[in-house]
């Protein structure tokens, strides 16, 4: 589970690799004549000890407590300012920056035109890279020297600023529109979750419609491209258009292999685009291409050149693994997949600090519906009951919700009645708790609730009925995500035919060549 240590400091003298620590008591001896100064000491008391203890520190010795807030604020700083000189050189923002604070420095020395110089040059590398916020910021200041009318500088150069301080300016506002407009589609996501019906769906194209209508995007640059295209897929996520997840996904990730510099410079959004095409393709079954895309992920990220902290790593476990377990789920793969689950929760414990609670679970959750496709039922439901006894989140009610039907039928197969009894019971009271119930899981409820009043010789016959309802529930577009989830289908259709789920799977897989 992450460690939701509150103590800021403690926290990231824990996120420190070890090159950072050395990095940071070379550059802390440097600040004082001895290295055993107290904030020296009280970096190494955190960096030894396994949780925060504050009666430890004062036990140390070091400091009185009414100095001690001071003490970590400063130690805080401090560590920041020396993670701050050793970052990469390859970032290009920081190169930026540096530039940019280097001409201040000159300018406030009266060093204009030397200032205007690294001003340029700045300016030049900014527009390559995108970087049209600093490009911005830039003008701005060569604004500000050239106004004071004391560089001469020669005929022209006022309306060449002006010109490019109106075009930055307008490309920067069109890219804070569809920023805006994304990050207004997400908060909706999360408020009132997918579309159910055509009111719903009527409301969510209007809105985004309106946002867009004078957007041109034949004269977009990269960065307003890639809003648009991010904007776009949260359009068609909320109204569960998976087509148009796809289109607008593959332009994302497209975007950036055919701009490959941008990989480099803005290596989170690489990834999150990558994980929302694969998540499309999962939803839309193009299995050929899942797999293509999820190699050249994989490769990518392996590339020497590809940018490496904590950040990123946390990401790329998140996405390249959460990617390898959907693979197997399309597949059927379910018995050649288990290897990956170890490699999992080994991954997790490094990357506890940097993982919500939310995505653990999401892990724990086909990590169980690998081993409910390999028939290991219990150890199915033994990662559902971490989802479902977990009460310290509020997580997406439909992972909790599919959790507990999932879990409903895992008891079904192990024959536990008692339990399934009870499981059914607790399963009907949350679910009449939740805002969004769609048809699938009231009708798997009612279904579940109703198995054990059927004589064995009807069981089968009920089945049919069953996999018959589903098959239409399955058409509809409100419907659909449903059994991305949960595969009740399948399911059903193993129990119909006597056959190994996974067995059912491979199969559809194979008729499925997309």
């Amino acid at each position: 589970m992450a460690n939701h240590q509150k103590d800021f400091l403690f926290v990231l003298i824990k996120s420190l690799s070890k090159s950072e620590k050395r990095q940071f008591k070379i550059f802390a001896s440097r600040l004082e004549t001895s290295s055993n100064t107290k904030f020296i000491e009280l970096f190494n008391i955190l960096d030894k000890s396994e949780n925060y203890d504050e009666k430890l520190i004062l036990k140390s010795g070091i400091i009185k407590k009414v100095q001690l807030s001071n003490l970590k604020s400063y130690l805080y700083k401090q560590i920041l300012v020396s993670i701050r000189l050793n970052i990469p050189s390859q970032n290009i923002r920081y190169q930026l920056r540096e530039q940019i604070d280097f001409a201040g420095i000159l300018y406030n020395k009266g060093l204009y035109k030397q200032s205007l110089k690294i001003l340029d040059k700045t300016k030049i590398i900014a527009l390559e890279n995108d970087e049209k916020y600093m490009a911005y910021e830039i003008v701005e200041f060569e604004k500000l020297i050239e106004s004071q009318y004391i560089t001469r500088s020669i005929q022209g150069r006022a309306d060449e600023l002006v010109i490019q301080a109106k075009e930055l300016n307008y490309r920067n506002t069109i890219s804070s529109k569809l920023s805006n407009l994304s990050l207004q589609l997400y908060g909706i996501m999360l408020k009132t979750g997918y579309v159910k019906n055509d009111e719903e769906y009527t409301y969510i194209d209007d809105y985004f419609n309106k946002h867009i209508a004078k957007l041109d995007e034949s004269k977009f640059g990269f960065r307003e491209k890639y809003w648009f295209y991010n904007a776009n897929l949260w359009r068609s996520f909320l109204v569960q258009d998976f087509l148009a997840s796809y289109k607008f996904a593959y332009k994302w990730v497209r975007l950036f292999y055919d701009n490959p510099n941008m990989i480099y410079q803005n290596p989170v959004f690489f990834l999150k685009g990558n994980h929302y095409f694969l998540e499309s393709l999962y939803m839309l079954k193009y299995k050929s291409n899942f797999k293509k895309y999820l190699t050249l992920l994989e490769e990518t990220i392996e590339d020497p050149k590809f940018p490496v902290n904590d950040n990123i790593a946390s990401l790329s476990f998140l996405y390249l693994y959460n990617n390898k377990l959907n693979y197997h789920i399309l597949e059927g793969t379910f018995a050649e997949s288990e290897y990956l689950i170890p490699e999992i929760l080994e991954k997790i414990k490094i990357h506890s600090e940097h993982l919500d609670e939310h995505h653990e679970m999401l892990f724990f959750y086909k990590i169980a519906s690998i081993y409910f496709g390999n028939e290991k039922y219990n150890e199915c439901i033994y990662y559902l009951d971490k989802i479902i006894n977990n009460r310290n989140l509020s997580m997406r009610e439909d992972l909790m919700c599919f959790a507990r039907l999932l879990s409903l039928i895992a008891h079904y197969e192990l024959g536990k009645d008692y339990y399934l009894e009870n499981h059914l019971k607790s399963t009907y009271k949350f679910l009449l708790k939740m805002n969004d119930l769609h048809e699938v899981q009231k009708e798997i409820i009612k279904f579940l609730r109703n198995l054990n009043n059927f004589y064995p010789a009807d069981i089968k016959k009920e089945f049919k009925k069953m996999h018959a309802r589903f098959v239409e529930l399955e058409k509809n577009t409100y419907e659909k995500r449903a059994f991305l989830y949960l595969d009740i289908i399948s399911w059903l259709e193993s129990k119909i035919e006597n056959r190994k789920i996974a067995d059912i799977i491979k199969e559809k897989a194979k008729l499925n060549s997309r």
